[in-house]
C-alpha cells in the first residue's frame, strides 16, 4: 500500500489523449478565425488551456474525500451564484449567463456543472442499498432540479440538459429500479406539452427548423444548412488544413466554436472525423476505466459523473453537426473555443485524476 500519490501514478495516457484532442482544437480554431474578424482566439483558448492545466493539477493533489465533505457549501455557493447572475449577470446574445471577473466573461453554469457531480457523487455515495428508493431518487431529482430551473431561466437550454444524463448515470449506478425508470418516462411524456410551452420562441424555431432546415435555409434552418454542407464537401480526405469554402468564407456559423467540428469536417474529411472521434471514445474508455479502479464508491460515482457529462457533450454536439439533433449551443469539449467551458472540462479531469491518485492510498 502506498502512503501518498506520486507523478507515476496519473494517468498518462489520459493526459497524452487530452493534449491531442487539445491540439486538434487549437489547430481547427486558428484555421477557422486566423482570416477573419475573431483571428487571435487560438492565442487566448491556449491561455484557457494553460490555466486548466495548472487547475487540474491542483484539484488532482486535494483528497477528493476533503472535496465532498464540502459538498452541502459548494451546493449552496452554486445555487446562490446561479440566482445572483438572474439578478446582476451580463447579458450577451440574448441571455444571462455571465459575470465578469477580472476582465474576462465567466459563464457561471460551467463551473455549477462540476457542483453537481461533486454533491450526486456524495449522495448516491451514501445509499447504502443495493436498489435506489423512490424517496432517494426524488431527493436526487430536487438537487438536480433547483439549478436545472435556475439555468433555465437565464435561458440555457444547453446547458441545463447536461444535468439530466449526470442525474441518470448516477441513479443507474446506484440501483434505479425499472418500475421508477418507466414511471418517470411516462410523467416525461405527459409533461411535454408543458415544457414546450415555457420554451422560448427562438427555442422553439430550433427544435422545429432541424427536422425540415430547407424549408427557411436563409432563417432559422441556416446554421444546419451551412454545417451539413461543409460537413459533406468535405468528403473523405478533406479540403486541407486552412482551406474549404464553408469554413474560409465564414458561411459555417460560429466555426470557432458550437460548430467546430463542422469546420473541421471540411478539411480534414471523414478521416479526421474519425481521429477526432476515436480520441473522443478512448478518454472516454479511460474514464470508465478510472471508475472501475476507484477506491470507493464515492470516486466511482465522481468519475462516471464526468464520463456521463463529457459524453453527452460530444454526442449532443456531433449530432447537432449533422442535423441529427437541434441546435443547443453544447460545446465540443477542449476542441470548441471558450473559457469556461475549458475550465470545467479541466476541473472535471482533475478530479479522476484524484480518484486515480488516491486508489492505493491508506
Amino acid at each position: 500500500m502506498k502512503d501518498a500519490p506520486g507523478t507515476r501514478d496519473y494517468d498518462w495516457w489520459l493526459l497524452i489523449l487530452l493534449a491531442a484532442i487539445c491540439t486538434i482544437g487549437v489547430l481547427e480554431i486558428y484555421s477557422a478565425t486566423h482570416a477573419s474578424g475573431p483571428a487571435g482566439l487560438h492565442s487566448k483558448q491556449l491561455r484557457w488551456l494553460l490555466v486548466g492545466v495548472i487547475l487540474m493539477f491542483l484539484v488532482s493533489r486535494i483528497d477528493y474525500h476533503l472535496i465532498l465533505d464540502q459538498a452541502p457549501v459548494l451546493y449552496l455557493i452554486g445555487i446562490v451564484a446561479l440566482t445572483a447572475v438572474l439578478a446582476v449577470g451580463l447579458r450577451r446574445f440574448g441571455a444571462k449567463r455571465w459575470i465578469l471577473v477580472l476582465g474576462a466573461f465567466l459563464q457561471v453554469s460551467e463551473l455549477v456543472k462540476l457542483i453537481i457531480i461533486i454533491v450526486l457523487a456524495r449522495f448516491f455515495s451514501e445509499v447504502r442499498t443495493d436498489q435506489l428508493s423512490l424517496g432517494d431518487l426524488i431527493k436526487a431529482g430536487v438537487i438536480v432540479g433547483l439549478p436545472l430551473a435556475l439555468i433555465l431561466l437565464q435561458p440555457d437550454l444547453g446547458t441545463a440538459l447536461v444535468l439530466v444524463p449526470m442525474l441518470v448515470v448516477g441513479a443507474f449506478l446506484a440501483g434505479l429500479q425499472w418500475k421508477h425508470a418507466a414511471a418517470i418516462a411516462l410523467v416525461g411524456l405527459f409533461l411535454l406539452p408543458l415544457g414546450w410551452r415555457v420554451l422560448k420562441p427562438y427555442q422553439k424555431e430550433r427544435i422545429t427548423s432541424f427536422l425540415h432546415p430547407e424549408d427557411d435555409p436563409k432563417g432559422s434552418g441556416y446554421q444546419l444548412q451551412q454545417s451539413k454542407i461543409a460537413v459533406g464537401s468535405g468528403g473523405f480526405w478533406g479540403k486541407g488544413f486552412g482551406n474549404g469554402s464553408q469554413n474560409q468564407l465564414g458561411f459555417v456559423p460560429v466555426r470557432y466554436s458550437d460548430f467546430i467540428m463542422a469546420a473541421w469536417a471540411e478539411e480534414q474529411g471523414f478521416k479526421g472525423v474519425l481521429l477526432a472521434l476515436g480520441l473522443y471514445m478512448a478518454l472516454l474508455l479511460r474514464l470508465v476505466q478510472n471508475a472501475q479502479r476507484a477506491k470507493d464508491r464515492a470516486g466511482m460515482f465522481l468519475v462516471m459523473g464526468v464520463a456521463a457529462a463529457l459524453g453527452f457533450h460530444v454526442l449532443v454536439n456531433v449530432a447537432m453537426v449533422i442535423g441529427k439533433m437541434p441546435v443547443t449551443g453544447i460545446p465540443l469539449p477542449l476542441m470548441s473555443y471558450g473559457g469556461s467551458a475549458t475550465l470545467f472540462v479541466f476541473l472535471a479531469l482533475g478530479l479522476v485524476m484524484n480518484v486515480r491518485l488516491r486508489r492505493f492510498v491508506n
